[in-house]
């Protein structure tokens, strides 16, 4: 066993925290989008396959150009990934999506932002119970926090047990949570590949669906709005969430996502010059104090790295000092694949690609 130089504290932030406070702007902007597009007509299943077209056509776009431009690529989907894929797919990208848009139809708008919070709780719990990702006292109050702002924003003073369509919305936080666990397991490989692969392979499956229930073509206005929600929503997004999952773990990733109810609101205010209410205003101290929280949290042990081959972008920190074949690819940061030698050290991290290990209890 070796000793290595420890990566800066400051790090450990970057890029995934950006990320997933990313992929949740774009992800909350989506789903008022969406309610708008069904209240002018549009089929919700229908709906469901243009937000994922619009995604994997997009993002199909840009993965062949994005070759020509960018020297550093990216590793590909091999072997097993596919499978994984394929389960990823058929959970976050066929079945939550069509949950959620029957649950919207028969939803108000606040109640579904509510109910849309269960997701962050489900995918924390798989990650922490079945996957055994750690998780410590502070980031699930951070992560209370997070979602007791997400509540009180979306809260109706409305009483009443849940009808079909909350059920509904449930049911598709639960897939997500599912697929982002999944996902994780993938997060080392191209996330704008994976996410096309999904985009497209969704879309075309609820568009089959849509269409075999007797759901007529909507004008041409819906459709590229709705590709255009999609792209934005669900393909950008989901690229940042993945990339957000290789460097913080899903329970992280997930809280951080959870923040998607108050910056879509927040978006509200600055374009239709919505009121800064005392719900809005609590929201964002909640949320405030929980992003906070994650932000400054500092996981610190003596942990030991056993011995891994794999292969994903990266640049020669101290997790990457390897030896060169004479075909691996030149420059500061490439992508071939790799083995790790036996490493003990301790730094702050995250339960990112190289930090996956077990914690006592």
């Amino acid at each position: 066993m070796t000793n290595a130089p420890a990566p800066s504290p400051a790090s450990i932030l970057w890029p995934g925290a950006p990320m997933a406070l990313g992929a949740a702007a774009l992800f909350g902007f989506s789903t008022p989008a969406a309610k708008l597009l069904i209240a002018h007509g549009a089929d919700p299943i229908l709906l469901a396959g243009l937000l994922y077209l619009g995604s994997g056509v997009g993002l199909a776009v840009v993965h062949a150009a994005r070759g020509r431009l960018i020297a550093a690529k990216e590793a590909p989907l091999q072997g097993s990934d596919w499978s994984w894929l394929a389960l990823a797919t058929l959970a976050g990208g066929v079945a939550g999506p069509i949950l959620l848009m029957i649950g919207l139809q028969g939803t108000p708008a606040a109640a579904g932002a509510l109910l849309l919070n269960v997701e962050g709780l489900a995918t924390m719990a798989i990650a922490w119970l079945v996957f055994r990702e750690h998780v410590d006292r502070r980031l699930l109050v951070g992560a209370g926090a997070i979602l007791a702002g997400g509540a009180l924003l979306s809260w109706q003073g409305q009483g009443g047990a849940l009808g079909l369509p909350a059920l509904a919305i449930v049911g598709a936080c639960l897939a997500w949570a599912v697929d982002n666990n999944l996902t994780r397991k993938l997060s080392a490989a191209d996330p704008v590949q994976m996410a096309a692969i999904k985009g497209l392979t969704a879309g075309s499956v609820n568009l089959a669906i849509a269409f075999a229930r007797g759901a007529h073509a909507p004008s041409a206005t819906i459709i590229a709005a709705g590709m255009a929600t999609g792209l934005l929503g669900y393909g950008i997004s989901l690229t940042m969430f993945i990339l957000a999952l290789r460097h913080l773990g899903a329970a992280r990733t997930s809280a951080y996502f959870s923040t998607a109810p108050f910056l879509g609101a927040a978006l509200a205010l600055v374009l239709f010059r919505e009121p800064v209410t005392a719900q809005i205003t609590g929201a964002a101290l909640l949320m405030g104090l929980g992003v906070w929280l994650h932000l400054s949290e500092r996981h610190e042990h003596e942990h030991e790295h056993e011995s891994l081959e794999h292969e994903h972008r990266h640049g020669h920190d101290a997790h990457h000092q390897h030896a060169h074949a004479p075909g691996d690819p030149p420059g500061d940061t490439h992508t071939h694949r790799h083995r790790h030698a036996p490493l003990r050290h301790s730094h702050p991290h995250y339960p990112d690609l190289h930090h996956r290990h077990g914690h006592a209890r």
